[in-house]
């Protein structure tokens, strides 16, 4: 059979990325080299050089609703577990189409659970169904130089490919950026890994937490007050989410930037300095004042601490002396609070061994929603210490509409977390879910490339 690219809309006003595809145009395509981007209610201009400028619409008026703003891209994802499932997820929820290449035996994330009644099962994996909806699914055995053949034919399709593969991993099968982008010179590569691409410690493998340890996370990450204690690792996979994050942004950053140079690049994205960046203040104390920072060792000098209340956790900040006053009048003015010893913050903070106790029993007669409630009145900037059960009962998030519900074949019908963000104009959309292994392997694999069905098992088995 022979090889045809994924059909494409035809409705322009559905395809608010179309210039990412066809603007600016290689010199070889003299008749595609000027184009249009919609944009709301005007043009992106452009040519083969990336000169161009905005133009009206001939229509005027406001933006109509149009389908997800990256519905006209094409990602692959190749790996396992968070990180470039994660940063595909995030373009699939926005539009783009995403081909899942998975392993025969199936992405790790199906293995890791959290599954129904605590039953191990490569479908109902809630990791994998989180993060894998809005995805096709397909398998390839990317051990076979047939595989590889076939990832590099789709590719050559592909917009983006984002993999979290080791960086010998894709140079050994002829799936790295100096293959592909002979392939596809159009082709925006994303690779994420522990230590980046280059470097001593390029060639380290690593779990989140070896990141979360090695970008300096682990190290201030721990109860305020207890500088001594051991080093702690933040729940779940956060290092490996915000690496996906940043992956997804610099993909859209490249894609912007082919509009320019009008041709792909490869984005080198490492765990440890995606870490490291967000460390705020950190790395500025040992340059400024050559101190190695760590958790907030000092007391502060206003109560900042959790205190248990009769049904949660809460955390309670007094940062200006109005609000500890408000925060006393509150607890109906206790007589300790009258005493010389708190008079102040600072005296506050070197009396906190007393203070804390005091406030401990005052906090433990109100429910969490009754003290958060109260001090909101008061403008204190009181937080509830909120459990998933808590945030399934949100009223404000059910009012959002951030929870939606989904049937999978094979798990049934489950409640996901939707979108963090809402688009006026593009509006995001929980099209389909997780695919089970190798759903669209037909689809993909015989409706893009024209393989046969004896060559689709050849390499996905």
């Amino acid at each position: 059979m022979a090889e045809r690219p994924l059909p494409r809309p035809i409705n322009k006003m559905a395809r608010p990325m179309v210039a990412l595809r066809c603007c600016p145009m290689p010199e070889n395509e003299p008749s595609r080299r000027h184009c249009l981007l919609p944009m709301g209610a005007g043009y992106y201009k452009g040519d083969s050089q990336g000169r161009g400028l905005w133009v009206s619409s001939p229509q005027g008026g406001g933006i109509e609703k149009m389908a997800g703003p990256l519905s006209n891209l094409r990602v692959i994802e190749c790996g396992n577990l968070v990180s470039a499932a994660y940063a595909a997820k995030l373009m699939a929820d926005m539009g783009a189409e995403v081909i899942k290449v998975e392993e025969p035996t199936g992405d790790l994330s199906r293995l890791w659970g959290p599954f129904p009644g605590d039953e191990p099962h490569p479908e109902k994996s809630g990791l994998y169904l989180y993060l894998n909806c809005n995805k096709k699914g397909i398998t390839l055995d990317l051990l076979k130089p047939k595989a590889q053949e076939v990832l590099r034919r789709l590719a050559a399709q592909a917009d983006v490919l984002i993999h979290n593969y080791h960086p010998r991993q894709m140079a050994q099968r002829g799936l790295d950026y100096a293959v592909l982008s002979q392939v596809n010179p159009r082709l925006v590569m994303v690779s994420i890994s522990p230590f980046g691409q280059n470097g001593p410690h390029s060639g380290y493998k690593g779990y989140d937490i070896n990141v979360m340890a090695a970008g300096g996370w682990a190290w201030i990450n721990g109860w305020p007050g207890h500088p001594n204690e051991p080093p702690l690792k933040a729940y779940g996979y956060q290092t490996e989410y915000q690496a996906g994050v940043t992956a997804a942004l610099t993909a859209m950053a490249a894609l912007w930037a082919r509009l320019r140079i009008g041709k792909g690049q490869h984005v080198d994205v490492s765990g440890q300095e995606v870490v490291a960046s967000m460390l705020e203040m950190t790395y500025t104390y040992w340059p400024y004042m050559g101190m190695v920072a760590v958790r907030w060792g000092e007391r502060p000098i206003h109560p900042v601490d959790f205190f248990e209340c009769r049904d949660g956790w809460i955390f309670v900040l007094c940062v200006e002396e109005h609000q500890w006053q408000n925060f006393v009048e509150l607890l109906g003015n206790p007589e300790w609070a009258r005493w010389d010893v708190f008079a102040n913050r600072l005296l506050r903070a070197q009396n906190y061994d007393v203070l804390r106790p005091l406030l401990a029993e005052e906090v433990r007669k109100w429910t969490v929603e009754e003290l958060y409630r109260a001090a909101s009145e008061r403008r204190i900037p009181f937080a509830p210490a909120s459990t998933m059960g808590d945030l399934l009962r949100s009223e404000h998030l059910r009012a959002r509409g951030f929870f939606v519900t989904i049937s999978h074949p094979v798990a049934g019908t489950y409640e996901y977390a939707g979108a963090p963000y809402k688009f006026s104009a593009t509006p995001w959309e929980l099209r389909s879910p997780a695919p089970t292994l190798g759903q669209h392997n037909r689809e993909v694999l015989g409706g893009y490339l024209g393989l046969s069905d004896e060559e689709i098992d050849s390499v996905t088995k």
